[in-house]
Formats: C-alpha cells, sequence, structure tokens
C-alpha cells in the first residue's frame, strides 16, 4: 500500500461523474486513486464494471451514483441501479433523494424511496445526497432525521451539478441532526486542502471531489469540477 500524500487522502471519493468522462478518464483516476491512497474512486454506474478492474485486488473501492444527478427516477429504477451496480464491483453506493418530494412535505415517500434502496444496498454502505443548496434548513433537518431512522451510512451535501456545492454550515447542520457516529459527506467544490479542513473540521469524514490530486499535494485546482 502506498504511503499516501497528506492525511486527506483516506477522505477523499475521487470522482469523476461528467457526461463525457472516458475510460481512459476513469483508468487515470484509479491509477491516481492507488498512488495517492484514496478511500474510493466514484463513477456513474456504467463505469462501475471498468472501475472495479481496475482497482481489483488494490485498497481502494468504486462507489457508484444512483439516481443521479436530479433524483427523481422511480423508487425502483433507483433500487435495480443500485443491485446492478453492486453486482458489477460497487462498494459503495451515493444515491439522490427526491427532492421535490422533500420540498413538498412528502415525507413518507421520502423516506419510503431512500428504504428501497437501503434495502437493494444490503451489506453495501449507502450515502443519501441531499442537494443542500435547494433546501432550507428545516428541509435539510427533515432528510438528515430520515436518513438517522433509516440508520444508512452517509448524508451528503451535494451532486456537484445543481446551484452550489457543500458549505461549513450544512456541514455543522447535518452533523448535529445525524449525531457523533454516521459519516458525512462534503462534496461539491471541495477543491483545495484548505477547503478540505474546513469540511472536516466541520464534522465532515468523507470527501468528494474530483480535485483529489490537487488536495493531498496542496495544489490549486485547475478545473472548476466537482
Amino acid at each position: 500500500m502506498p504511503t499516501p500524500f497528506s492525511p486527506y487522502a483516506a477522505y477523499i471519493d475521487h470522482t469523476v461523474l461528467a457526461a463525457d468522462a472516458s475510460q481512459a478518464t476513469v483508468k487515470r483516476l484509479c491509477e491516481e486513486a492507488i498512488e495517492l491512497g484514496f478511500k474510493s474512486v466514484c463513477v456513474n454506474s456504467a463505469n462501475v464494471a471498468l472501475a472495479a478492474e481496475c482497482l481489483r485486488g488494490q485498497a481502494p473501492l468504486v462507489c457508484a451514483v444512483v439516481g443521479f444527478p436530479l433524483g427523481a427516477s422511480l423508487s425502483a429504477v433507483k433500487a435495480f441501479e443500485a443491485r446492478a451496480a453492486i453486482a458489477a464491483g460497487a462498494g459503495e453506493i451515493d444515491m439522490v433523494l427526491n427532492i421535490g418530494w422533500l420540498k413538498d412535505g412528502l415525507l413518507d415517500q421520502v423516506r419510503d424511496d431512500i428504504a428501497d434502496v437501503l434495502q437493494a444496498c444490503g451489506a453495501v454502505p449507502l450515502k443519501v445526497i441531499l442537494e443542500t443548496c435547494l433546501l432550507d434548513d428545516g428541509q435539510k433537518t427533515q432528510a438528515c432525521e430520515i436518513c438517522r431512522e433509516l440508520d444508512v451510512a452517509f448524508v451528503k451535501t451535494s451532486t456537484g451539478f445543481s446551484s452550489g456545492g457543500a458549505t461549513v454550515a450544512d456541514i455543522q447542520l447535518m452533523r448535529r441532526v445525524v449525531g457523533p457516529a454516521m459519516g458525512v459527506k462534503a462534496s461539491g467544490g471541495v477543491r483545495d486542502a484548505q477547503t478540505a479542513q474546513a469540511m472536516i473540521d466541520a464534522g465532515a469524514t468523507r470527501l468528494g471531489s474530483s480535485s483529489g490530486v490537487a488536495i493531498v499535494k496542496a495544489q490549486v485546482a485547475t478545473s472548476e469540477g466537482y
């Protein structure tokens, strides 16, 4: 196992979720994850099998996004995608909850949607993406309470495909609601070591970023990616 460049490496889900992500890009991220000791490589479900093959026998996991990026798929479709991604080699699942239902106060439907995917995941950890930039604090609290009650592995701030990403204030709120044991993932806009440290200080236990190399090497990210 290589020695990571920094303590941040073990927090990072090294991420490529762009619609035009090539197989060469996925392979490069896997190589970087192995070299630098990242926690996982996070990809769309169609790229799971490739990433799993690249990471076979190595420490980094394959993380797959489900119902991404809108969260408005049928629950059965999200559950099917989760099962298929796990069969292809995913070791973690990041699902987007149904944001419209949450904003409408349809909390039972939100709970059932998450529960369906959680059941499909079995022993594979599930992270639930709230898309915090579209929610008020009360809605963020409700979503975190549902996730806490269902005992999912993580709550996660953002897809990186909407109007904003992770903020320190949102991480603090999420940590307060879910308590000390559940994972909290900051994603969207975490592109340098200073921001990574701020999120960790606020309570994040995982960081989703396409700028993982810049973070662990204390460089400035060269793109406006995830």
